[in-house]
C-alpha cells in the first residue's frame, strides 16, 4: 500500500470495551458528514481512536507511536527500550533480568544457578559476577577454574607474579599483565580497572566512563542509592492529593499520571500503556504480567516457563531448541561421529547402539568379542578357540568334529563337502587296508586364466566324443582330488611388451587299491606298484589334456572349465564364477541354503534332507540324519529336523535320543552326550538342562561360581562377570576390558583401559576410557597435542563427571609439559555440567587424566581444535566473555556436537567458512550468539577498514 502525505491533527482516544458501542455511533456521523475519517485499531484489548482531517479521503491508517523516541524517558525503560509496531517492550543488558514492572532491571545472581560455572568461589556483583580461589589456587586464564600455586618455578605458576588478572610468560623470562574483556589495563601494567563494557559498570541503570572509573546514573523517576550503585523509586508528595484531583487534570508530569508503566499526555488526559508481556488492567493504570504459558503452553513444544514480561520454552532430554526458540527437535545421536562402535538406531528422544553377531555391549556404546569359550567352554566336547565375533570347539588327536561344531566322534565317516577348490568323487572314501598312495603334479598354462565355470553346451557337444574320463577311474579308486589353481602375470622383456597371463594348476590324488585285487600272484606290493604306475599314465595323459584345452571336470552333472585362455571379445562379456548367477547385469553369488546348479544355471534351494551354510557352493550337504526330515531351502544343520532336544542325546545329536542321566545336564540340541554336574553331585531329575539344575550344596549368588571340587562359592576374578544365580562359571569381560574389581554381576562393570596417545591434527578428541560409561579405576591417560606451527589451542569442556566425594582422587589437569612447575591451562577434579572454551597458555599442551581406586563417573568426551595464531586475539576475547555462557541457549551450542564441529571446521580451516550459507548460519545458532560473534569480529577487523 502507497500512503500519499496527509495534513491532520490526531485525535486519540483510549476506551474500555464497555464504551465500544459509544464509538460506532460516533463513527457513523463522522463519516457521514465526510469531514473526517476515522479508523479503529485493538491495541491490548483497548481501542485507539485515530481521528484525521485527510485532504485526500479514503487513505487514512493507524499511526503507530514510538514511546522510545524520547531520550530522556526512553519509554520508562531504565536500559533499552525497543519499538513495535503499535507498542514498545523494554529489555535489560547482560547479567540483569526485568523487574516484574516491565521497566526497571534488577541484577542476576549468576552464583545460585551451577555456582556461576566457577570451580570454587563465586561471588556476585551487580550486573555480573566473579570467580574467586580457595588459599593455594590462582584463577586460570578462563576466569571460573583454579589451579594450584607454585611456590617455585616459572613466574606464572607463582602467586607473586602481581597480575590482577591474566599473567601471560614473555620471551625474555618476565611476566606480563592482561584483562579481562570489558577492563582496562592500569598505569602500573598489573591492576584492571573496570569499564561500563563489563557489567554495566556495575551500574544498575546508566553507567558513563570517566578517567576515575564508571560512575552510576539512574533513570528520571528513581534517584541513586547511598551505595553509588543501586537506584530506587522516588515518591512524589502529589501522590497523595492525585485522587482529588479531576481526571481531565492529570498530567504525566505529577505522579506519573497514575500510570503503573506508560504515560502518554493526550489532548483528553493522560494515556496509560503497558509492554509487551503485560496486560492493562481494568482501572486504566495498572499493569500485570500475561502468563503465556497458559495458552496453548506458550507454542513450545515440551515445557514453558513464565517469566516476567516474557516466557522461555525448554525440551525434553533427548531433543534440542530450534532458532525460533519455540520447536523441539530431536537430537540424532547416530549422525555423529563415534557415536556407536557398531550399529545405531535413533528414536525420538535417544537411542540404542547394537553390536555384530558375536559381540556385546559395554560402556554404553561400545562393542567387544563375547568370549565364547568362559561360558562353560563355549558347550565344547574337549576344546575352545575363541576367535574375533565366534569361536572354534577343537578336537583330540584321533578325533575330529562332529557335524554339530561342538562334539568330538571318531575319524570315521563319509567326506562330502565340496567347495572351489577341493572336488570329491561321489561315493566317499573306501575302506583300505595300507595307506593310499598320494601323488602332486604341477600344470603350467600359458595365456589363461583360473576359473571354475560350467562349459557351455556347444563346447560340451562338440567335445562329447573326443573327451573321455581320467583314465585311472575304471582301474583304480580315486578317494580325493584336491585342485588348487594360482594366476599371476608375468613381464615379457622389451618395455613394449605385455603382461601375460600365467596359470598353475596343483593337482593331488589319493588312490586306494582294491582289495579283490590282491591274489596269490599279485600281493599288495605289487599291486601298489601297479597303481602307482597307472596313476602316473594318468597324469601324463592329463597334462596333454590340458596343454590342448581339453581339461574339464564333470561334477553332479555338470562340465566345469578350470582354466581356459581368454575368450574372444565377439563372444560377449565375461560369465560369472562358479556359484554365481548374473541378475540385473551384476553376478551374485547363491546365498546360505541353495547351490548353484550348472545344468539350469541358476541357485537352486537345498532339497528336504539337506542343507547348505556356505554361499556360492556347488552341492548341498547331506543331513546328518537320513530319515529326510527338515525343510526346503536349510541353511544350518540344525534345520535338518529330528534334532535330540536339549536335556537328550544320541550316538548322532538325531532321533532317536536318550534322556540325560541323573548327574549330568545338557543345555543344547543336537548332541552326542550329557555334562556331568562334577564332585558327585546329582540332578534334581533325568533331562536336566542346566548346571542349575544340579543340586549343590551352596546356592552361589551372581558375581560368584560353584567350585565342583571344594563345594564353595567363588568370587569371579578381576575382568569377569556373572550376573546370574547358580552357575559354576564366570564370564570373560569383552574385547579389551576388564573390572575394577573381582566379584562383578554385570558386563557394564567390564572398562575399556585403553586412554592417551600423541595428537596433532587441527581437530581432535581427548576422552576418558570407557566414555560415555564410567572411567574405570587407578588409571592414568597422558595425551600430548603438538600443533602444526604457528598455530594455537582451543578447547571446549561440554561438561566433566568426577565424583565430588572423592576429594579430588580423580583429576584432569593440562599443562605445558609433565613438570607440576610448568605453566598450566586447566585443572579440575569435580562434576562440572556448565561448558566452558579456553584458549591454552601454551604452544603445547600435556594432558593427564589420573583415577584412584574409589569412586568412577561417566568422565569426559572434550574436543580440541588448533586455529591461526593470528587469530590469537579475537578467539580469547570470545571464549572470555561471560555472555557466551550466560544463555542456555548458548550453553546448549557449546554441548552440541554437530555445532561444535561446524564452528571447529571454520577455525581450523577458514576457507570451510564459504561452506555455510547464512540461513544455515541461522538455522543453526541463534540470534543472540549471531549477534555475539559478530559484534567480536567487527572489533577485531576494525583496523583493517
Amino acid at each position: 500500500m502507497v500512503f500519499v502525505e496527509v495534513y491532520c491533527t490526531a485525535l486519540q482516544l483510549y476506551v474500555l470495551s464497555g464504551v465500544y458501542q459509544i464509538f460506532l455511533v460516533l463513527r457513523q456521523f463522522l463519516v457521514k458528514q465526510g469531514i473526517i475519517s476515522l479508523v479503529l485499531c485493538h491495541i491490548n484489548s483497548m481501542f485507539q481512536i485515530v481521528v484525521c482531517y485527510n485532504k485526500v479521503k479514503g487513505l487514512t491508517h493507524c499511526l503507530n507511536i514510538d514511546e522510545c523516541e524520547n531520550d530522556f524517558y526512553n519509554g520508562g525503560c531504565v536500559h533499552e527500550c525497543i519499538n513495535i509496531p503499535g507498542n514498545y517492550r523494554c529489555t535489560c543488558y547482560d547479567g540483569f533480568m526485568l523487574a516484574h514492572d516491565g521497566h526497571n532491571c534488577l541484577d542476576v545472581d549468576e552464583c545460585q544457578d551451577n555456582n556461576g560455572g566457577c570451580q570454587q568461589i563465586c561471588v556476585n556483583t551487580m550486573g555480573s559476577y566473579e570467580c574467586q580461589c580457595k588459599e593455594g589456587f590462582f584463577l586460570s586464564d578462563n576466569q571460573h577454574t583454579c589451579i594450584h600455586r607454585s611456590i617455585e618455578g616459572m613466574n606464572c605458576m607463582n602467586k607473586d607474579h602481581g597480575c590482577a588478572h591474566i599473567c601471560r610468560e614473555t620471551p625474555k623470562g618476565g611476566v606480563a599483565c592482561e584483562c579481562r574483556p570489558g577492563f582496562e589495563l592500569a598505569k602500573n601494567q598489573k591492576d584492571c580497572k573496570l569499564t561500563c563494557n563489563y557489567g554495566n559498570g556495575g551500574c544498575q541503570h546508566t553507567c558513563d566512563d570517566t578517567d576515575t572509573g564508571p560512575v552510576c546514573g539512574c533513570h528520571q523517576k528513581y534517584a541513586l542509592h547511598s551505595d553509588g550503585r543501586t537506584c530506587i523509586g522516588e515518591y512524589f508528595s502529589a501522590q497523595l492529593g492525585s485522587s482529588e484531583q479531576c481526571e481531565g487534570n492529570q498530567t504525566c508530569a505529577v505522579n506519573n499520571g497514575g500510570c503503573d508503566r506508560t504515560c502518554k499526555d493526550t489532548a483528553t488526559g493522560v494515556r496509560c500503556s503497558c509492554p509487551v508481556g503485560f496486560t492493562l488492567q481494568p482501572d486504566g493504570k495498572t499493569c500485570k504480567d500475561i502468563d503465556e504459558c497458559l495458552v496453548n503452553n506458550g507454542g513450545c513444544d515440551h515445557f514453558c516457563r513464565n517469566t516476567v514480561g516474557s516466557f522461555e520454552c525448554s525440551c525434553q532430554k533427548g531433543y534440542k531448541l530450534l532458532t525460533d526458540e519455540r520447536t523441539c527437535q530431536d537430537i540424532d545421536e547416530c549422525s555423529f561421529e563415534r557415536t556407536c562402535d557398531h550399529t545405531c538406531i535413533n528414536y525420538p528422544g535417544s537411542f540404542e547402539c547394537l553390536c555384530h553377531k558375536g559381540y556385546t555391549l559395554y560402556g554404553l556404546t561400545h562393542c567387544g568379542d563375547i568370549d565364547e569359550c568362559s561360558i562353560s567352554n563355549g558347550s565344547c566336547d574337549y576344546g575352545c578357540l575363541n576367535t574375533l565375533g565366534s569361536y572354534e570347539c577343537i578336537c583330540p588327536p584321533g578325533k575330529k568334529l562332529h557335524w554339530n561344531k561342538k562334539d568330538c566322534v571318531g575319524k570315521c565317516g563319509r567326506l562330502t563337502r565340496v567347495t572351489l577348490a577341493t572336488l570329491l568323487q561321489e561315493g566317499g572314501r573306501a575302506h583300505s587296508l595300507t595307506p593310499p598312495i598320494k601323488q602332486k603334479a604341477r600344470f603350467k598354462i600359458k595365456d589363461a586364466k583360473c576359473h571354475l565355470r560350467p562349459r557351455s553346451k556347444e563346447k560340451t557337444k562338440d567335445s562329447g566324443k573326443q573327451a573321455g574320463q581320467f583314465p585311472c577311474t575304471d582301474n583304480c579308486q580315486v578317494t580325493f582330488v584336491n585342485l588348487k589353481c594360482d594366476s599371476s602375470k608375468k613381464k615379457r622383456r622389451g618395455r613394449k611388451s605385455p603382461s601375460k597371463e600365467v596359470s598353475h594348476i596343483t593337482a593331488e590324488f589319493e588312490v586306494e587299491m582294491k582289495s579283490e585285487e590282491v591274489s596269490d600272484t599279485c600281493n599288495i606290493d605289487c599291486v601298489r606298484k601297479r597303481m602307482e604306475q597307472k596313476l602316473q599314465t594318468a597324469i601324463k595323459t592329463l597334462r596333454k589334456s590340458i596343454n590342448k584345452q581339453q581339461f574339464y571336470i564333470q561334477f553332479s552333472g555338470t562340465e566345469y572349465e578350470v582354466a581356459q585362455k581368454p575368450a574372444k571379445a565377439t563372444e560377449g562379456h565375461e560369465a560369472c564364477s562358479t556359484g554365481q548367477v548374473l541378475q540385473d547385469g551384476k553376478c551374485v553369488t547363491c546365498s546360505t541354503g541353495t547351490f548353484y546348479s550348472g545344468e539350469h544355471n541358476q541357485c537352486v534351494p537345498c532339497s528336504p534332507g539337506t542343507y547348505q551354510d556356505t554361499e556360492g557352493q556347488l552341492t548341498c550337504e547331506p543331513c546328518p540324519s537320513n530319515d529326510g526330515q527338515g525343510v526346503a531351502g536349510a541353511r544350518n544343520v540344525s534345520e535338518c529336523g529330528g534334532q535330540c532336544s536339549p536335556g537328550h542325546y544320541s550316538l548322532d545329536g538325531f532321533k532317536p535320543c536318550r534322556v540325560c542321566p541323573l548327574g549330568t545336564y545338557q543345555p543344547e540340541p543336537g548332541r552326542t552326550l550329557c555334562f556331568p554336574c562334577g564332585g558327585g553331585l546329582v540332578t534334581k531329575y533325568e533331562g536336566a538342562v542346566s548346571f542349575q539344575d544340579c543340586e549343590t550344596k551352596v546356592h552361589c549368588s551372581p558375581g560368584h561360581y560353584y567350585n565342583s571340587t571344594t563345594h564353595r562359592c567363588i568370587r569371579c576374578p578381576v575382568g569377569t562377570y556373572q550376573p546370574e544365580f547358580g552357575q559354576n562359571y564366570c564370564i570373560t569381560c569383552p574385547g579389551n576390558t576388564s573390572t575394577d574389581f573381582d566379584g562383578s554381576t554385570n558386563v557394564t562393570h567390564c572398562k575399556n583401559q585403553h586412554c592417551g596417545g600423541e595428537l596433532g591434527d587441527y581437530t581432535g578428541y581427548i576422552e576418558s576410557p570407557n566414555y560415555p560409561g564410567d572411567y574405570p579405576a587407578n588409571v592414568e591417560c597422558i595425551w600430548n597435542i603438538n600443533p602444526p606451527p604457528k598455530r594455537r589451542i582451543l578447547i571446549v569442556v561440554p561438561e566433566i563427571f568426577l565424583p565430588i566425594e572423592d576429594e579430588c582422587g580423580d583429576v584432569l589437569v593440562m599443562r605445558k609439559s609433565a613438570s607440576p612447575t610448568s605453566i598450566t591451562t586447566y585443572e579440575t577434579c569435580q562434576t562440572y555440567e556448565r561448558p566452558i572454551a579456553f584458549t591454552s597458555r601454551s604452544r603445547k599442551l600435556w594432558i593427564q587424566f589420573k583415577s584412584n581406586e574409589g569412586n568412577s563417573g561417566k568422565g569426559f568426551q572434550v574436543p580440541y581444535v588448533t586455529y591461526d595464531e593470528d587469530y590469537q586475539q579475537l578467539i580469547e576475547d570470545i571464549v572470555r566473555d561471560g555472555r557466551l555462557y550466560a544463555s542456555e541457549n548458548h550453553q546448549e551450542i557449546l554441548k552440541d556436537k554437530k555445532l561444535i564441529k561446524a564452528l571447529f571446521d571454520v577455525l581450523a580451516h577458514p576457507q570451510n567458512y564459504f561452506k555455510y550459507t547464512a540461513q544455515e548460519s541461522k538455522e543453526m545458532f541463534p540470534r543472540s550468539f549471531i549477534k555475539l560473534l559478530r559484534s567480536k569480529v567487527s572489533r577485531f577487523l576494525r583496523p583493517y577498514k
